[in-house]
């Protein structure tokens, strides 16, 4: 396993840590991290994300991530030592809605043909 590797699991962790019992955001509701991708310079972190909810939850929880931002990196710096805290970038991880889609798809056709 690469340094990156390894940084980008424990950023993971840390993170979850930190949004599961630091961050008081009501509008984060149950949030997920499914991924994290470090930039080789330790300038960028994008983290995936998943939320329980509608698409008007998802919109809420991600600006309540974008709010939160700045209270993470500090304490991702102060939990992570780096060279230097990177900006952190949310993107919502859309594979688990890909799979259900083609999941129900499937059994629609499954169900026509019996």
């Amino acid at each position: 396993m690469s340094q990156i590797e390894r940084l980008k699991t424990i950023i993971q962790r840390t993170l979850t840590e930190i949004y599961r019992r630091e961050v008081k955001d009501d509008s984060i509701g149950f949030l997920t991290i499914t991924d994290c991708k470090v930039t080789k310079d330790l300038s960028y972190i994008t983290i995936y994300y998943t939320i329980l909810g509608q698409d008007n939850k998802r919109e809420a929880a991600r600006r309540a991530l974008e709010r939160s931002s700045n209270f993470v990196r500090s304490r991702l710096s102060q939990k992570v030592k780096m060279r230097k805290t990177p900006n952190l970038v949310f993107k919502y991880d859309e594979s688990l809605d890909y799979g259900n889609f083609i999941s129900e798809g499937l059994k629609k056709v499954i169900k026509e043909d019996e």
